[in-house]
């Protein structure tokens, strides 16, 4: 039997259970692979009803008690203990939602581990009602990384749109912290993960990779981390045969990748490379998790809560990121 691909529904009160149904439900988004491959619905079924009521559909999911009942084709949903009774509030951010996403999170990633799907799509979340609720993890990346056992130095966050893909060796820390995390251990694994990604898609141009200082340092002028971190690292990558080219200067380096210079890139901290990426691809590029032993992706905006219900979110980047979690998976 087909395992399932796993689908967390996120913050409820947000665009999650929305662009489920507008995608899962509605099909004129829905890629053809899906037809033949179960989906497995993770989180509470009340805002799924809402949406589907608003839209004119008809409820186009089944329950299931376990992901074993979801081997068929088709679109199944399993509602987490603690969640039967959600009551939703859509367009509001709450703790309630962040407990809702929190669960949800937990049980996919349970599910995961022990071989219950083929991959995992999560929807949005929101990371401020997801620690108020008591989960005390900054987002899904550091969250799947801990339920997975391991380190958050032992995965890489990495954007991936149609002209550039972007890895983050550092994901959601103070900027004051970002240069003590920017570690060789670090660098080298992100580096040796988005490599793999990038021949994974077909592309095999060299990575580059980004200073983290301006300029890349200017040769020790304006920093050191280039020399005594990034640059080692680098060469240890080479030393192991992945085509990997820096560290060299983030205001630059961008305008190359997306031209086709390089297959991918990876930068030091969250703004240095997702500025560039969504500037270029907001709306459609995918969230991949790197270094979890299962595909992860989810779109890469958030959750909208200012939209939820108009009809205004555009459904690309949920369509990218089921697509590609079925591609990958």
């Amino acid at each position: 039997m087909a395992r399932p691909l796993l689908v967390t529904l996120g913050d409820p009160d947000g665009l999650g259970p929305e662009l489920v149904c507008r995608v899962l439900g509605g099909g004129e988004h829905l890629p053809g692979i899906a037809a033949a491959v179960p989906i497995l619905l993770i989180g509470p079924e009340q805002p799924l009803g809402l949406h589907a009521a608003r839209l004119g559909l008809a409820p186009f999911w089944r329950r299931a008690a376990g992901a074993d009942e979801a081997a068929g084709p088709g679109v199944h949903l399993l509602v987490p203990e603690g969640l039967a009774d959600f009551s939703p509030a859509p367009g509001r951010a709450r703790p309630e939602g962040g407990r809702a996403a929190g669960l949800a999170l937990d049980l996919a990633a349970r599910l995961m581990r022990r071989g219950g799907g083929r991959g995992l799509l999560t929807a949005p979340l929101n990371k401020a009602m997801l620690m108020a609720a008591g989960f005390d993890f900054p987002g899904h990346t550091e969250f799947l990384a801990s339920a997975a056992g391991l380190g958050e130095d032992e995965v890489c966050m990495c954007l991936a749109g149609p002209r550039l893909r972007v890895g983050l060796v550092t994901t959601h820390p103070p900027l004051r912290d970002v240069a003590d995390l920017v570690t060789f251990p670090r660098v080298l694994r992100c580096l040796e993960l988005l490599c793999a990604f990038a021949q994974r898609l077909g592309h095999d141009a060299p990575v580059a990779v980004c200073g983290l200082n301006p300029h890349a340092g200017e040769s020790g002028r304006i920093g050191r981390e280039e020399i005594e971190t990034i640059a080692p690292a680098v060469a240890a990558a080479r030393e192991r045969g992945l085509a990997a080219e820096g560290p060299l200067p983030a205001d630059t380096v961008f305008s190359r990748a997306a031209r086709g210079d390089f297959s991918a890139v990876l930068a030091m901290y969250h703004d240095q490379g997702l500025g560039p990426l969504k500037l270029l691809h907001f709306g459609e590029a995918v969230n991949v998790t790197l270094g979890l032993p299962y595909v992860r992706t989810s779109p890469d905006h958030g959750t909208g809560y200012d939209v939820v219900g108009t009809g205004a979110a555009d459904v690309g980047g949920f369509s990218a990121a089921l697509g590609l979690a079925l591609d990958l998976s």
